[in-house]
């Protein structure tokens, strides 16, 4: 490669010799000295990659001479191809060992299926028997006996399906109290967590529940004018004790949990028609509209509770639902249709009360300042003067 630069460089400076002048002052031809370099600066590169080959290439080598132990003997053609086709007989070993898995996973998976379909079937569709082991007949009782247990089947998933998606009754209260009893005007339904309480988890605790500020006097002054039901979605179990702890003076009339509720697109909702109410008298309290999307004419929707000290929500929504009762209103959902239209209810009433109250000292102030008329003296004669 050395050889071939310098034959390369000697025909240049030939070339440049004839074609390029001779300048006395410097005693060298300028293009010889460009051609010079570019030659030197190839021959350098080829050398370098000729270098860089060797190296790579005699790497093993030399290992290989240093280590003894640690040559690895070099391959035949020959034996990298039946690696290579041992490696391809193995994955396709390895392929059809996995489908075969697959395909007996599928056949107990179909054999199961099968075999629960037909214990379903056979459980869920047969007649139903007396004490002394009877068939008891029924609407399906004449039809082919495939057909019976289908449509038995069929009746039983129906029922199961309505206990979980329905109310467990049909009326969710008791009927109102006749005289003497004193029946409220007025039904309140609360929403518990968020509205009452609201849970509470730390390491040293656990799972607590907050009262919220003004809860206390909230369910006093309201159970003057309402009947309160607490609604809520929550479980039974759960619901209880709390309501246990956070009403010991009874205020809270009525406790429906989850089973009175009714699951739609995945939400428990609060149905109404089963209250057995007079939906014109009855307010719903709650944070969350998918929770009263089946009667939000009767919804009154507050902040959400999030734990907060400085809450003051339940004293505004005292003053509020006092004003409702003591109005007698005849129908509340006009009110609460009237207010849904503001953002925030409760300071949207606030502001009114406000204006009322300012309106009312404004009279009161005028009237106070107005000169009081002259009473004519009472003659005791009981004769007119003509």
């Amino acid at each position: 490669m050395a050889q071939r630069c310098i034959l390369s460089l000697s025909r240049h400076l030939q070339l440049s010799r004839v074609a390029t002048p001779y300048f006395p002052s410097t005693g060298l031809f300028k293009s010889n000295r460009f051609v010079r370099n570019i030659c030197i600066q190839k021959c350098n590169y080829a050398a370098e990659i000729n270098k860089s080959n060797q190296d790579t290439t005699g790497g093993p080598q030399l290992l290989s001479k240093l280590f003894p132990h640690t040559a690895v003997p070099e391959k035949s053609q020959q034996e990298i191809e039946r690696e290579q086709k041992k490696q391809e007989e193995d994955s396709k070993k390895e392929k059809e060992k996995s489908w075969k898995h697959m395909k007996l996973g599928f056949l107990v998976f179909g054999v199961g299926a099968g075999v629960l379909g037909a214990w379903a079937i056979y459980d869920l569709g047969s007649p139903e028997r007396d004490p002394s082991g009877k068939i008891i007949e029924d609407e399906f009782s004449n039809m082919p006996l495939i057909q019976q247990y289908l449509r038995r089947m069929w009746k039983s998933l129906t029922y199961y399906r309505k206990m979980i998606q329905e109310p467990s009754r049909e009326k969710l209260l008791p009927d109102p109290v006749k005289p003497p009893y004193i029946q409220p005007p007025y039904t309140l339904v609360l929403e518990m967590k968020d509205v009452l309480v609201h849970p509470d988890w730390t390491y040293q605790t656990g799972w607590r529940f907050k009262k919220r500020p003004g809860v206390d006097n909230f369910l006093e002054q309201m159970a003057r004018h309402f009947e309160i039901v607490v609604y809520t979605a929550d479980q039974g179990m759960t619901v209880f004790p709390i309501l246990d702890a956070l009403d010991p003076h009874g205020y809270i009339m009525y406790r429906l949990v989850r089973d009175a509720t009714h699951f739609v697109d995945g939400h428990h909702v609060k149905n109404l028609d089963n209250l057995n109410r007079d939906l014109s008298r009855v307010i719903v309290i709650d944070w969350d509209p998918n929770s009263t999307k089946l009667h939000p004419e009767n919804t009154f929707n507050i902040s959400r509770w999030t734990g907060n000290d400085d809450d003051g929500t339940l004293f505004d929504l005292v003053a509020f639902l006092k004003t409702v009762a003591i109005s007698e209103v005849d129908d509340v959902r006009e009110v609460l249709q009237y207010y849904r239209q503001f953002e925030n209810p409760l300071g949207e009433f606030r502001e009114k009360q406000r204006k009322f109250y300012e309106e009312q000292q404004e009279k009161e102030r005028e009237e106070s300042v107005k000169p009081v008329a002259p009473v004519k003296r009472w003659t005791p004669s009981f004769l007119a003067n003509k």
